[in-house]
């Protein structure tokens, strides 16, 4: 929800950024890889031991790349299908990289109960789960959109729940992390319902490569 209505506020910062970018011939995807090199830097050095502040600040800042790259490739005319894919598999490799630090820390830094880190793993999965059903669904021809937890409210709870930790508000990390599983929970479902209602949902599609086709092995 929030990653349609958070772009136009954000544009008075971003698209300055953006063309700034263009203009000393950084390109949209060079910017998604730096982007996402730093962030999963700042996120498993600091995170694991403990500096859960800057933590959240230098993702919070970093995450802005995310929409500075798909500024910059619509002002150049359009992004294009690599450039697609490659932001959604950083994406993914992002948010890998969160939840596992934040089971890191659970684990050996914080010496969390084992169901703080299971809350985590669940998190980590169902945050794939999710993206996943969008992209597949689209590449048989439905749209799913939206959901209770998107990418953008999954990685704002997982900083405020790092950010209030990191300030002295104990278990923060923990609920946050509960808070994801329920809401992420619900977002499958949610995109699952959607994908089966949608009018191609119905259609037929042709068996796998080395798969036998029932119609013409009936010939």
């Amino acid at each position: 929800m929030l990653s349609v209505h958070a772009r136009k506020p954000a544009a008075v910062i971003v698209d300055p950024v953006a063309r700034a970018l263009l203009r000393i011939g950084l390109t949209p995807n060079m910017v998604t890889v730096a982007g996402t090199l730093a962030t999963i830097t700042a996120l498993v050095v600091l995170i694991p031991t403990g500096h859960l502040v800057w933590a959240t600040a230098l993702t919070a800042l970093f995450a802005a790349m995310d929409l500075i790259d798909g500024t910059m490739a619509r002002m150049r005319g359009g992004g294009t299908a690599f450039g697609a894919t490659l932001d959604a598999s950083c994406d993914r490799l992002t948010d890998g990289a969160l939840f596992g630090a934040i089971a890191v820390w659970l684990i050996y830094t914080e010496q969390a109960h084992p169901s703080a880190v299971v809350a985590c793993l669940i998190v980590l999965v169902l945050s794939q789960v999710i993206s996943y059903i969008k992209a597949r669904a689209e590449a048989g021809g439905l749209t799913v959109n939206g959901g209770l937890i998107e990418r953008a409210e999954r990685i704002i709870i997982a900083l405020a729940g790092l950010f209030l930790q990191g300030v002295g508000v104990p278990n923060a990390v923990v609920v946050s992390l509960w808070i994801l599983v329920a809401g992420s929970a619900i977002t499958v479902i949610q995109r699952l319902v959607v994908a089966s209602r949608d009018p191609k949902a119905s259609t037929r599609i042709a068996p796998p490569k080395g798969a036998t086709d029932p119609a013409s092995a009936s010939e």
